[in-house]
């Protein structure tokens, strides 16, 4: 069974941010998103649930609507891509 897994290229900085000081770094290490280096921030179901409850004014909060699934640091938006 393949894992599903979301990547976004959200630079170096938000995807440290994202990984380490968001609301989401906080949990158990199965709901985090992944820092994946050169920039990207990975995230698998439970990773990405995690962030789905975040409310839409909170740094790392994910949105999917017409513009597709994204993740929110600040008033950027960071398109998330389906990987196998």
């Amino acid at each position: 069974m393949r894992k599903q897994q979301w990547i976004a290229d959200v630079g170096t900085e938000n995807a440290a941010f994202l990984a380490t000081r968001s609301r989401t770094a906080v949990l158990a290490s199965e709901y985090r998103p992944r820092d994946l280096g050169d920039g990207r921030v990975g995230y698998d179901e439970r990773s990405l649930g995690a962030a789905r409850e975040l409310s839409e004014e909170e740094e790392g909060a994910i949105t999917d609507d017409g513009e597709g699934l994204r993740v929110w640091v600040g008033d950027d938006a960071f398109d998330l891509e389906e990987q196998g």
